[in-house]
């Protein structure tokens, strides 16, 4: 609604224009059927920041603060729904944790904000420095990818200070408040808890992968890293390897990179951050919790751990539950894709994948989109940042039955 008003948008917008983007900002996913610099105001972009800032630290968060600082309680269902969300073991916990959730999301972007206002307000006057050093600031450090350029970060692919405090945001954004407040609270990685020193080395191990092969996919591609001098060609290469796991800054056009490129950034894209953070996806421990359990009963081993640690059979039920509804919801979306609209397999795909795993990125179809396919990306959208199990969980609660059954002996592969 305050999207639609008149002192938010330069020309005329449809309702469903306003839907879209003010659930792309609220979801951070950065997808746009409107031009973000030139069709809203400044008072327009302020509202797109405060969705992303809202949508980005959770609004079981603030919740809890804005409750906490009213001085009123939460009773025990709303505690329960808190607790995991967050993630925590016990209800003592909720208060701190989301204090700390908001302490070190305001730390990091204030950080994030005075290093880009220093840079731009060497070539730009101090109102547009300031307001797009915030701008950018929300959207990276929540993952958004919303951007004050129609063109993102193209504009700005040599200059480096800003590749990397871009990069820096979201890349700690997506890491997940648990493993920031692990890494404060112990300091040490040999008191870092097992989920933080998973989440350090996969995302390391995720980020140096994804931009050696980017890299090598697109070095001699003249569309894309082709023609740039070596410098350009590194920091390019390194901001869309790690853009997909959610960010969805670019600074190449997507509809122009290499087949192989596309998959890697699908694939990038379904994997997603870490767990209680900005960033979604499936959820990189998903991920390896699904290989660690693939590599143990190849081994026939009878349980399933990491760093000399055993997963719980619950986890990798609900990790491999979380993969099949997160497929099938892609592939049903993609389905019906194909009828609404009229743009290839492989953009369309790209489309929801993005869309789904919040990311942002697009192969230029968004623009373009029928209404009935804005709102198959609108629903997308929304089951991404609430969760598949938790979207199914508001359609079906889950019911323990006390049954046991005999087993049946049925053949799978």
């Amino acid at each position: 609604m305050l999207l639609l008003l008149p002192i938010a948008h330069t020309q005329d917008i449809k309702v469903m224009q306003a839907l879209f983007t003010a659930t792309s900002a609220v979801t951070v996913t950065g997808l746009a059927v409107l031009s973000t610099p030139n069709d809203f105001t400044t008072f327009g972009h302020l509202v797109i920041a405060s969705l992303i800032q809202i949508g980005g630290l959770g609004f079981m968060t603030i919740t809890v603060v804005v409750l906490r600082g009213m001085g009123q309680q939460m009773d025990i269902s709303k505690q329960l729904i808190a607790k995991e969300s967050f993630g925590i073991a016990r209800f003592d916990q909720l208060v701190d944790t989301a204090k700390c959730v908001l302490v070190y999301a305001l730390i990091i972007e204030s950080i994030g904000f005075i290093i880009l206002l220093a840079h731009w307000y060497q070539t730009l006057p101090l109102g547009d420095a300031i307001m797009q050093s915030f701008f950018y600031t929300i959207s990276a450090f929540n993952n958004a990818g919303f951007a004050l350029h129609d063109d993102s970060l193209t504009s700005f692919r040599g200059d480096w200070v800003v590749n990397l405090v871009i990069s820096g945001l979201f890349v700690i954004g997506g890491l997940g408040f648990v493993v920031l407040m692990d890494i404060v609270k112990r300091r040490r990685w040999s008191r870092f808890g097992s989920a933080t020193k998973l989440v350090l080395i996969a995302t390391t191990v995720l980020n140096v992968l994804a931009f050696s092969l980017f890299w090598l996919f697109e070095a001699h591609n003249p569309e894309t890293l082709g023609t740039l001098p070596l410098s350009e060609q590194v920091i390019t290469a390194w901001m869309q390897a790690v853009t997909p796991r959610t960010a969805g800054f670019n600074s190449i056009d997507f509809a122009l990179v290499n087949d192989e490129s596309t998959v890697l950034t699908i694939w990038l894209m379904i994997i997603g951050g870490g767990s209680m953070s900005t960033a979604s996806g499936l959820k990189i421990t998903t991920v390896v919790v699904l290989l660690m359990a693939t590599y143990a009963y190849l081994r026939r081993r009878e349980q399933v751990a990491i760093g000399h640690r055993q997963i719980s059979p619950e986890t990798v039920f609900k990790a491999l539950s979380l993969t099949v509804v997160y497929f099938f919801t892609v592939m049903l979306a993609t389905l019906i894709l194909t009828i609404t609209e009229q743009a290839n397999l492989t953009d369309i795909t790209f489309e929801a994948v993005s869309a789904l795993g919040t990311v942002g990125l697009s192969r230029g179809i968004t623009g373009s989109l029928s209404e009935p396919g804005e709102a198959v990306i609108i629903f997308l959208m929304l089951i991404g940042r609430l969760g598949p199990l938790t979207f199914l969980y508001l359609i079906a609660r889950p019911k323990r039955e006390n049954l046991k059954y005999a087993k049946a002996e049925i053949q799978v592969g």
